[in-house]
């Protein structure tokens, strides 16, 4: 797709991915352009301003169009094009929760001789089972 976008499009971009918006030193919000911000996962600050008016439906220039792309939202005209028409939002390379390390077979073995039912056992980790079969062992045999 080879459509420049416009400020109203640039807006609808930077709300539908959730990027925020700056405030100046005295707390209100940037009044020359609007502007905003988006953390990264890898740490980087993402930073764009918005011409006047920010629901103005005529094209940035291309070299200004470009620089938008490239250089603040950090995204390809297919991505931004995605985002904006179709609501899906830039791979930004999101960081996934860490894997829970799996318990052994040895301590799911453990736990199943002891009482522990299979839902119970898969919303474990390592030391819930210790104090699992910890707590079953202290018990006084019946």
């Amino acid at each position: 797709m080879s459509s420049r976008g416009s400020p109203k499009d640039h807006l609808q971009f930077c709300q539908r991915e959730g990027w925020t918006s700056v405030r100046g030193a005295t707390g209100k919000l940037v009044s020359h352009h609007p502007t905003f911000e988006l953390v990264l996962p890898d740490g980087r600050i993402l930073r764009t301003r918005i011409s006047h008016p920010a629901d103005a439906p005529e094209q940035y220039s291309a070299h200004l169009w470009t620089v938008i792309l490239k250089d603040q939202l950090d995204v390809t005209e297919d991505e931004f094009w995605d985002c904006v028409r179709d609501k899906k939002l830039p791979d930004r390379g999101r960081v996934a929760p860490p894997a829970r390390p799996a318990l052994s077979l040895g301590m799911v073995s453990q736990l199943l001789d002891n009482g522990a039912t299979r839902e119970q056992i898969a919303g474990m980790d390592q030391q819930s089972a210790q104090a699992y079969l910890a707590e079953v062992w202290s018990q006084p045999r019946q």
